[in-house]
Formats: C-alpha cells, structure tokens, sequence
C-alpha cells in the first residue's frame, strides 16, 4: 500500500463494519444468555437479567428477530433457548418457530432490572437449572465476553481490568478526514472489495422493510408519498427512503442482517444507504460506489472514535456524517467541498438526541439521510457553515471532535435523565446489587 496507515484503515474497517441481526443492546443480552445454555449444557430454568442503563434504554423497545416481540426479557429468553453463542451479533439467525414458542414459555422466569456499570456496554446474565447455575458478563463490547461462572466456579475472566468506556476503541490509527479522503479514493480496490457487503445487506434490509410491513413503515410511506406526487422522486427523496426502509425492518425484528457500523445497525444504514441513493442518482460505477461506501463508513468510524459507544446524541445521525462526505465526493467535490459537507451537518442536525432503539428510529434514519445530502449539496455550491457558528470550527478535525465532546461530556447528564424517565414510564425496577459491575 501507498500509506503505511492504509493497512490499519483497512483492518478497521473489517473489525468495526460487521453484520448484526437485530438491534445490537437486546443482541448482547441475547449472546450472554446462549453463553449461559452452553455453560449449563442445556436450556436454564430462570434468568436473572443486569444491565447498564444504556443497554436497557436500547432494549426496552426494539424488536428482537424472529419472535414478533420487543423488550430484553424475550431476548435473554431465547437467546437462552435457541441462541448460537459462536455467532457474535447474529446470536439468534438459527430460531425456529419452536424455539419462539419455548422461549415465550420461559418469560415468566426472567428478570430485568438497571444496575450501575462503568460502561454504557454491560450485560450480566445469571441462569439456574435445578442446583446448577451459570454467569456470563458482556462488557466493553457487544460481543466482549469479560467473564464465565459455572455453578460459582470462576472460568474465564478478561485479562486485566477494563477501564470505563472513553469512546476511544482501542488501537484507534491516526486519523484526519484529508487522510481518509486520500485513502478511500486510491487505497487498491481489492482491499476494499468486502465493502460491497455493506451494499447488498443494507440494500436486501431496505427492500424488505420498504416491501413488507414493517414498524411504523417510514420507509413504505414516503414511497407511496412519492407515487402519489406529494413528495419528488429526486436524491434527497431517494436517500430517505432506502435508509427508512432498512431501519423499519431492523427495528421491528426482521431476520435479516444489516451491515453495522461501530456496534449498530442503524449507524451501519445511515452511513451506507444515503450513498447508494446517491450513486443511482449520479450514475456511479461500481468501483466509484465502493469507494464511496469506504469512505462514509471510515469517517463515520472517525466521527464515531471520539464518542462514548453509547450516549445521548443519535449516532444515527453522526454515522450519516460519513453519507454526507461520500455523496460529496460523488458529486464531485475535492477535499475543501467534503470537508464543508461535514461542517454543514454539524451546524444542522448534530442534537438530535438518543432516547432508545425502537421503531421510530428509522424517523431519525430518514432525517439523519437527508441531512446528508443537504449538506453535501450545499457543500457543492459553495454553501459552508462558518467557525464563528455554534460548535462548529475552523476544520473539519476540529468540528468532529468538538461534537464527539458534546456527546461525550456534555450530554452525560442528558442520557441520565433519558434512562430515568424511560425507567419511570416503565416501572422497571433498580437492580439491588447495584454498584456491582464487571462481574466482581
């Protein structure tokens, strides 16, 4: 390779643009549970669920793939039945129609409750089968498993401890926007091919939500606006459309994966399907596409580096930042227009806040793709928000870290009041063993 980084650009990519199979919160507790039935050696009794308060406010809405149900309790119930605890995020693609139906069977015997974690990532699970028991801890990751217990017995446990969630992955390459520019546009296209993975999952995602029936059907909707003349059958349009449609499917339980990006799906669609819109618009090649999804999903990986992994501010939203550089580029922009493509889109829509994964995230996904290509499309024109405006600053580098501490510091008490109210309308209870965490 030409830059030295390039190789670490491309490994990032494949460690952080992976497929997932439902929301990646309730997916977590999921693949604890199945790591439970394994340790057991057969299906447990009773389950008693933990979780951060951001895994749950994730988890408390959104559909799980293939049960027609929502919540963590049917989550960790058939992971615990039927999960593959080998298939990272896509712990439940195996579930028969059976194994929905035991897992329904179980609910009665689950518990979920809040606790204290230092990391926004925790799922503790703790199954019992007659006088056996199993504990499987999640942490750091949605498939970092940092602890296993067989009946009190301790039998894995992450090396060293692991510190609170920065939202900063770890061995996270240099990275300036100029640099992924230059790497997206030249880097060999052999190294890049596995990219066309983000296109034909989300793509295959989008049709079926905007083709079936699905959530709150954003998707659908805006295409039947569009042949009924309410709405243009233009870019902008098009973009809303094929990442609502592929959010409506993800959020209510579709058994389809997408291709996420940093741990979620729906960062994953917002980063790819507003590009795909885009290159259909414009007539892109095939190779033009390729590099044009490589360089959403790596500035959104960027963009991404300086947030905690979960928080307050819609990553959705940040993810589309990536979307807005790329059609950009599609457009033919040199680095000075993408890079005003990026400012646009903090100086527009960068509140936008996190409150939970549910159906109506693909009304965020929507908003969040036609940001995108406003943003680029003024970018083209000349159109750039100034640094004398809000967080935005005299580069784009700076911008993206000046928003990765708004949502890193200083939404922190946001996000708390989020949980709390979500918890309140629920009535879920705290967890008494709160102030535990890490499986210690």
């Amino acid at each position: 390779m030409a830059n030295e980084l390039w190789q670490e650009y491309v490994s990032l990519l494949r460690r952080e643009v992976v497929p997932a199979l439902g929301c990646t919160e309730p997916v977590a507790v999921a693949l604890a549970a199945a790591h439970c039935r394994e340790l057991l050696g057969h299906v447990p009794q009773r389950l008693a669920v933990r979780v951060s308060g951001n895994i749950y406010k994730n988890g408390m809405g959104v559909g799980v793939p293939g049960t027609g149900m929502v919540g963590l309790p049917i989550a960790a119930a058939v992971g615990a039945v039927a999960g593959d605890a080998d298939a990272g995020l896509e712990v439940l693609k195996n579930l028969r129609p059976g194994d929905v139906e035991a897992a329904r069977a179980l609910l009665h015997a689950v518990d979920v409750a809040v606790t204290d974690a230092d990391d926004p990532i925790y799922a503790e699970v703790r199954a019992e089968a007659g006088a056996n028991s199993a504990r499987v801890v999640i942490s750091g990751g949605h498939t970092s498993v940092v602890l296993k217990e067989r009946d009190g017995a301790r039998l894995y446990r992450a090396i060293g401890s692991l510190p609170a969630d920065t939202g900063k992955p770890v061995k996270m390459p240099v990275m300036t926007l100029d640099g992924l520019i230059e790497f997206a546009a030249a880097v060999p296209l052999d190294e890049i091919s596995f990219m066309r993975e983000a296109v034909r999952l989300n793509s295959a995602l989008s049709e079926e939500g905007r083709n079936g029936v699905y959530g709150l059907k954003i998707g659908a909707t805006l295409q039947e606006q569009v042949g009924r003349g309410l709405l243009a059958d233009d870019l902008l349009t098009l973009a809303m459309r094929l990442a609502a449609g592929a959010s409506d499917a993800r959020m209510d339980g579709a058994m389809l994966p997408a291709m996420a990006n940093s741990g979620s799906g729906n960062q994953g669609i917002a980063a790819t399907m507003p590009v795909v819109a885009a290159a259909r618009t414009v007539g892109a090649t095939e190779e033009q596409l390729l590099r044009a999804v490589t360089l959403s999903h790596i500035v959104a990986i960027y963009i991404k580096s300086h947030q905690r992994s979960l928080s307050a501010l819609c990553a959705a939203n940040t993810a589309a930042m990536g979307a807005g550089a790329a059609i950009a580029w599609l457009l033919g922009g040199d680095r000075k227009c993408i890079a005003a493509a990026v400012q646009n889109m903090a100086g527009d829509a960068s509140g936008i806040i996190c409150d939970g994964a549910k159906n109506a995230c693909s009304m965020k996904v929507s908003t969040a793709a036609a940001v995108a290509v406003k943003a680029a499309l003024l970018a083209r024109s000349g159109v750039r928000v100034s640094a004398n405006e809000g967080i935005v600053a005299g580069s784009a580098d700076a911008t993206i870290a000046n928003l990765g501490r708004l949502g890193r510091d200083g939404m922190a008490e946001t996000d708390r009041e989020i949980i709390r109210i979500m918890a309140e309308k629920q009535v879920l209870p705290l967890a008494a063993d709160r102030g535990r965490s890490r499986g210690d």
